[in-house]
């Protein structure tokens, strides 16, 4: 059975709805950035975060879809940690050669 969490629209170990990124996502990509072209091997002119979607963990996972190229997307999983240990972030995970119409889901 699912444990509803105390975030709207959440439940404790699945992500949530699917939402427009706002100015905090792309701050949160820009900010893992650099480990991302070390996973994919290459370098982004375009790193525009598109939508994202949350998972209540002992943080957050957010698992984001960024456009990297006129018609190239990838999807990234970064993990926010609680307030009492300072909202850190660090990438988990990337997917890459995705496209506008491929889910963000969990991987």
């Amino acid at each position: 059975m699912s444990q509803v969490c105390d975030r709207p629209g959440q439940v404790c170990g699945g992500t949530g709805h699917v939402k427009r990124a706002n100015a905090e996502v792309q701050k949160m990509c820009d900010e893992v950035k650099l480990q991302v072209e070390e996973k994919a091997g290459k370098k982004f002119v375009m790193f525009k975060a598109i939508a994202f979607s949350t998972q209540a963990v002992a943080g957050t996972n957010y698992f984001i879809k960024v456009q990297v190229g006129e018609k190239d997307y990838i999807h990234l999983c970064v993990f926010r940690s609680l307030l009492s240990d300072g909202y850190k972030l660090s990438l988990n995970k990337i997917q890459t050669s995705k496209s506008s119409q491929d889910p963000i889901e969990y991987f």
